[in-house]
């Protein structure tokens, strides 16, 4: 089991950085924090998907020598989705930090439950 776990190194990482942003988006009450969470459990996905494209002895896909037997070469796929998932990443994160800065705009906390207060109260006087 160990030699497994210590073989599998990045995969094991990869699982531990998704549960701990899981955890963080769970539990979290502040909406910067979840935030956090969510971007760890990014770059844990990101590196589970660089791990699995990764094969020990391969070399990156470009054709060097005239080789062009793809056995050679690794899947250029898995590095591809790595970097679209960044580019969304980026900007799903850009997106809720302009979000959060509204919310504290009109409500002066980042704290999920009072804005739920605020905001019940607010519909309320309406």
């Amino acid at each position: 089991m160990i030699e497994t776990l210590l073989a599998n190194y990045e995969e094991a990482v990869a699982v531990i950085l998704f549960g701990i942003g899981f955890v963080m988006l769970l539990f979290q009450r502040n909406l910067i924090k979840k935030l956090i969470g969510m971007n760890i459990m990014d770059t844990g996905t990101f590196l589970f998907l660089a791990s699995m494209g990764y094969i020990h002895g391969r070399k990156a896909p470009i054709i060097v020598n005239g080789v062009t037997d793809p056995s050679a070469y690794i899947n250029p796929v898995p590095a591809g989705l790595v970097l679209t998932g960044i580019v969304v990443s980026v900007s799903v994160t850009a997106i809720m930090l302009a979000l959060t800065v509204r919310l504290y705009k009109r409500y002066h906390t980042l704290q999920l439950d009072d804005i739920y207060i605020l905001s019940k109260h607010q519909t309320e006087d309406r």
